[in-house]
């Protein structure tokens, strides 16, 4: 973890140093379970427990009690009703449906929630079953994301994936059936992959109709079981020339079936009278486009970040840790990066944020530490992320000592001339293999 600056035991934001925060609001609640770490996964993931309210049986307490504290703290700030929750892992349907049931409850129960709110749940395509995925939607998720991450058996046996590419088609039939969005995550470059194999992956996606595809380049982050595979020489490191071949494949199979892309690694099936070209699609992932567009975010859970306005801060990230925090207890206070609340409690507020009355339960923050971004830090995570987008970044968003680099980006082919002339840096398909390099041009 990071060490940031302290942030208050209590995690209460300081207005005056938050800063103009968005009006949009998302979710994330991170469910840090899994049967099986695969070997590329380097998310904060576990397969054990860790005692009451660190475990598969109560884990959902925590995750209330945390959704109280977020509700309470982002209350002063008058955001619009949620329009996104999305739970991520880990293995979120290691949880049963009556738990996320209760969690959604719990959101409600805590924040005004948009009427049309995206709300998506992971799945691991052998984690569920035609009743568990009706029950999911009786619960009120909207859209699942599949973990497909490739349709040939030898690629998943390299991924650690546990479940057999016929099982992806029958989740997806089921999702739809109860009445959700359903989209597949796709992963290129897996050592031992060939282009033909690529091929197979998509066009057994496309073959499914899912709403929403996501394809992304396969990382080696170092200290995963893939990492000290290749240190032994047991794996090769993913060719980037072999990605970038993969991605336009990607590219040109799914526009010719109808697809979308409005991120770099996502794309949308286009509705009748969609136009591609912008994030504005029905099928786009509102959660994306949080980030992507900058709307604040609380993560909810062990090692989650949130968002607020200038303000960045994540969360203890040992599980056992997260949920002490939250009850204001002192387990592994001797490890840093597992403390728990402090000795002293904190002064409990409202949700207004003024001091509460007494007799009212204290709110204990499980942040670990938080950081303050400067006016040069969001300049610069604007273009980063923006330029990532369908719709590109306004060149007025740009710092007037870069605007000069424009013209000669057209020229290599890497940002559309004609939107350049009306006013916006858009990505070409070779900007999008390049998207660091322009990102690079238009920042430094």
């Amino acid at each position: 973890m990071p060490d940031g600056e302290p942030w208050p035991a209590d995690g209460r934001l300081d207005p005056k140093v938050t800063g103009e925060p968005s009006k949009n609001l998302a979710l994330y609640i991170h469910v840090p379970f899994c049967t099986v770490r695969c070997g590329y996964c380097d998310f904060n993931t576990y397969t054990v427990g860790f005692g009451e309210g660190a475990d598969l049986a109560t884990y959902d307490r925590s995750v209330m009690g945390e959704l109280q504290l977020a509700s309470s703290r982002l209350a002063p700030f008058g955001h619009e009703p949620v329009k996104s929750i999305f739970f991520g892992g880990g293995t979120p349907t290691m949880l049963n449906p009556s738990q996320i049931g209760g969690i959604l409850r719990s959101v409600r129960d805590n924040f005004d929630l948009d009427p049309g709110a995206e709300i998506t749940l992971e799945a691991n395509p052998d984690t569920v079953d035609e009743s568990s995925l009706e029950a999911l939607a009786e619960a009120g998720i909207t859209r699942v994301s599949f973990g497909m991450q490739s349709g040939v058996s030898h690629v998943l046996r390299t991924l650690d994936r546990t479940h057999n590419p016929e099982q992806v088609p029958r989740v997806v039939s089921w999702a739809r059936k109860a009445g959700m969005d359903a989209s597949v995550d796709l992963i290129y470059g897996t050592p031992g992959e060939s282009l033909a194999d690529w091929r197979v992956s998509l066009e057994s996606a496309l073959s499914m109709q899912p709403d929403h595809i996501s394809t992304y380049a396969l990382v080696i982050e170092e200290g995963t079981k893939m990492w000290q595979m290749v240190r032994r020489g047991e794996l090769e490191m993913p060719d980037p020339d072999d990605e970038a071949q993969k991605y336009e494949l990607a590219n040109e199979l799914l526009e010719g079936a109808g697809f979308a892309w409005y991120e770099i690694s996502n794309w949308a099936r286009l509705e009748p009278g969609e136009s591609a070209g912008t994030t504005s699609l029905r099928h786009a992932s509102k959660h994306n486009l949080a980030y992507w567009f900058d709307w604040d975010w609380w993560g909810v859970g062990p090692g989650a970040h949130s968002h607020v306005g200038n303000l960045r801060w994540w969360n203890r990230k040992h599980p056992r840790a997260w949920a002490d925090a939250l009850r204001g207890t002192h387990a592994f206070a001797a490890n840093p990066d597992q403390s728990a609340a402090p000795a002293v409690a904190p002064e409990t507020s409202n949700a207004l944020g003024a001091p509460a009355k007494s007799g009212s339960e204290a709110l204990y923050s499980p942040a670990h530490a938080g950081e303050i971004l400067s006016g040069e830090d969001r300049a610069l995570e604007t273009v980063l992320l923006k330029i990532r987008t369908a719709d590109g970044i306004s060149v007025d968003e740009l710092d007037p000592s870069v605007r000069g680099r424009i013209a000669s980006l057209v020229d290599e082919g890497v940002i559309d001339g004609q939107a350049a002339k009306d006013g916006s840096i858009k990505l070409t398909l070779r900007g999008r293999l390049l998207a660091d390099y322009v990102t690079r041009e238009l920042t430094v």
